[in-house]
């Protein structure tokens, strides 16, 4: 049956289109005023004081953590290191005993002693069983002596290419692990590795709440084992008959044999589930100084971790050849500079630069904007960065590169695509969170600011870019929508980030969610 779905507004980052979307089969048949689609036999549903949009989509995040941490443990409010290990007391005694204690979001910016904890810290919490705990960047980890000798890292363990293992001064691991070190982690102490298909289901439900229709979804937990990433396949599989939204999977893997098995794993599976490309990365995170700079850091002399090598670029092009996308993390502007050449080398041999996408762009120079621009790669965007950076991110940088950070409006200027998204866990999922951000900046570079309107279509047409989607509410896609509670492309930041979602629609059928758990634990 036909389905007229009706509301105070039709709007899109382009502007008003509407009080009224026509659907057939779960597609969009027209939109328009409501008056010029009715007609006999139709199926009303009128949401006569909200707004409709075209669904959310989040470009870039990372399901099967998100899920995890709705039923586990995070530390982002850990005030001190002391806090921080009751905290862990108290999440390992709720667990059935032996059964390891992984906790997220860690924040040392906001504990009292600007430090990371080591493994001595959380031997205090947690003395008798494995313990690891990842900062919220995801890009730095840190492991108890049972997680590490689980692991098999000790004294004579070396570094990983592409990561290291800080040591005590006499040779030790202090238990912290950076970069690809943090892959080291025994797969059983793994974020998420226990995670079961209803739980992911739950996961996405609460996503749903949040008005997302589309995710492209990082899956795998790191560098090695590669076990990690297989494990995370099946789950999907598993999961996929009953998925809520849309997912677009983006594997994590140098191996091309690897990704093949999972491209062919995620392809079939579902309607609503298919493999999208391969995610490499060219460095780490500002926040744990390892993102790669062309010039040290303001506030340690270091410039970061570049970890882009021949088995990234190899393995892009295979994932090109499986006719895949290219996903490469890039926070510093030296990380920026190596993507970039990597991007136009493959153009160079006919990749088409819309399956190209740079993933965060943090730090990146106006020379380098001009550059990305002429490429016509995109730019896959997490406004929230800008909120949970804002007291620290200027002085890491230093003034001299402060204008650099995350120049939304200059990029889009210059012609480059930006895809929104949310890099959860590292951030809430919440899209509205993440629109106000790109409009009031948090206090960061104002003049970088973007309208909402624009702020509205990074979220929709621009993310649904990046994921290889349709233009949202074009004739014959997909019917997925989102109803707000006002017309966000019209309000202030404050407004927007205070909309309610109403309802969520998915090929024209509307989810359903429990609204009694959150959607998001800080």
């Amino acid at each position: 049956m036909r389905k007229l779905i009706t509301a105070e507004a039709v709007v899109t980052g382009a502007g008003h289109r509407g009080t009224a979307v026509l659907v057939d089969r779960g597609k969009i048949l027209a939109v328009g005023q409501r008056e010029d689609l009715e007609q006999p036999g139709l199926e009303h549903v009128a949401h006569r004081d909200g707004f409709l949009y075209p669904g959310f989509r989040d470009a870039h995040l990372h399901a099967v953590p998100y899920a995890s941490l709705l039923a586990g443990c995070s530390l982002k409010r850990a005030t001190s290191i002391d806090d921080l290990v009751a905290r862990l007391e108290s999440h390992a005694e709720r667990l059935p005993p032996g059964k390891p204690v992984v906790a997220t979001r860690m924040d040392d910016e906001h504990l009292a002693e600007r430090r990371l904890p080591t493994r001595w810290d959380l031997d205090r919490a947690v003395p008798d069983r494995p313990a690891v705990i990842y900062r919220y960047c995801g890009h730095v980890a840190v492991a108890n002596s049972e997680a590490l000798a689980a692991s098999g890292i000790n004294s004579t363990t070396p570094d990983p290419e592409g990561g290291t293992i800080d040591r005590d001064a006499s040779g030790h691991p202090n238990g912290i692990l950076r970069e690809t070190a943090a892959g080291m982690i025994a797969p059983a102490l793994a974020r998420g590795s226990d995670l079961d298909p209803a739980t992911l289901i739950a996961g996405l439900e609460r996503l749903a709440s949040l008005g997302i229709t589309s995710v492209g979804a990082m899956m795998g937990y790191g560098e090695q084992p590669s076990e990690k990433l297989e494990a995370e396949v099946e789950v999907w599989r598993a999961a996929a008959p009953d998925l809520p939204i849309n997912v677009a999977g983006i594997t994590i893997t140098d191996d091309p044999a690897l990704l093949r098995h999972a491209a062919d794993r995620l392809t079939g599976a579902s309607p609503r589930l298919r493999w999208l490309g391969v995610k490499r990365f060219a460095d780490g995170s500002l926040g744990g100084h390892t993102a790669a700079m062309s010039a040290p850091f303001a506030d340690v002399e270091t410039a970061g971790t570049y970890r882009l090598t021949e088995a990234d670029a190899a393995v892009a092009k295979n994932a090109l050849e499986l006719d895949g996308m290219v996903c490469i993390h890039a926070i510093g502007d030296g990380a920026v500079e190596g993507v970039l050449d990597l991007f136009s080398e493959l153009i160079a041999t006919g990749a088409d630069p819309k399956r190209l996408r740079m993933e965060h762009a943090s730090v990146i120079r106006p020379d380098q904007v001009r550059r990305f621009a002429d490429l016509g790669a995109t730019a896959c965007v997490q406004p929230a960065f800008l909120a949970s950076e804002a007291d620290w991110v200027a002085d890491r940088v230093g003034p001299e590169r402060a204008p650099w950070l995350y120049p939304f409006r200059s990029m889009l200027e210059a012609g480059i695509p930006l895809a929104g998204s949310s890099d959860c866990p590292v951030e809430p999922p919440h899209p509205l969170w993440g629109m106000a951000a790109a409009v009031d900046r948090c206090g960061i570079s104002p003049s970088e600011a973007l309208t909402a309107h624009q702020a509205v279509d990074m979220f929709t047409t621009g993310a649904a870019a990046a994921i290889d989607e349709p233009t949202p509410l074009d004739t014959g896609t997909s019917a997925d929508l989102v109803v707000l509670d006002r017309d966000v492309s019209e309000a202030t930041p404050e407004e927007i980030r205070n909309a309610t979602v109403l309802a969520t629609y998915v090929a024209g059928e509307p989810v359903a969610w429990d609204p009694s758990p959150p959607a998001w634990i800080d």
